[in-house]
């Protein structure tokens, strides 16, 4: 090979290394921005009872376990050594919103409620208006159209069209007989 030739593809050797090593800085902020924007499947987490401020309100002092456990649903958190306390806690954790957490704690004398104390419970509306976190498009468009919008689109081929009612009453009523499921055993 001659001096020259050699020279020259070392030269292109060299050039095309610089410029993939050049390239590099730009694959590499291309590649972080889209492992960015691709990210894994968060579930959401909901742990416990959910106790809302309709159901707070209906508890009343003197109630029994069972009417509490009614009102309430089973807590979820009893105590064996401590078994005049039941304890109520919610938490939910959704991606992209912040985690929410409520506790309700009863306490009981003589398997009779005395008295129970806790974070201020939302009411139904309210919790379920925090789930919805859709964003609102606006105003849902009408689903109808109007006789002068269905005008403007071509009739369908007689052939397609719905056929008259009397042509309906014509036809045949489906039969009602079935054969039978099983097949008939030969004893």
């Amino acid at each position: 090979m001659s001096d020259h030739f050699l020279r020259r593809s070392l030269t292109v050797a060299a050039a095309a290394t610089a410029a993939l090593l050049a390239g590099c800085g730009t694959v590499d902020s291309a590649s972080n921005r889209l492992v960015s924007a691709i990210t894994p499947y968060k579930i959401e987490i909901v742990q416990g009872n959910f106790v809302s401020k309709e159901q707070v309100a209906a508890l009343e002092k003197g109630m029994s376990r069972i009417q509490v456990r009614e009102v309430l649903g089973t807590p979820l958190i009893t105590n064996l050594f401590r078994a005049d306390r039941w304890d109520y806690v919610f938490t939910i954790k959704r991606p992209g919103v912040d985690p929410q957490s409520r506790r309700l704690s009863v306490f009981f004398e003589n398997d009779l409620l005395a008295r129970f104390e806790g974070d201020d419970m939302p009411t139904e509306a309210e919790f379920v208006a925090r789930l919805d976190t859709r964003t609102r498009l606006g105003k849902i468009p009408p689903l109808e159209a109007t006789p002068a919008e269905l005008a403007k689109f071509p009739g369908r081929p007689k052939s397609e069209q719905e056929p008259s009612t009397s042509a309906i009453a014509a036809e045949a009523p489906p039969s009602t007989a079935y054969p039978p499921l099983n097949a008939p055993s030969s004893r």
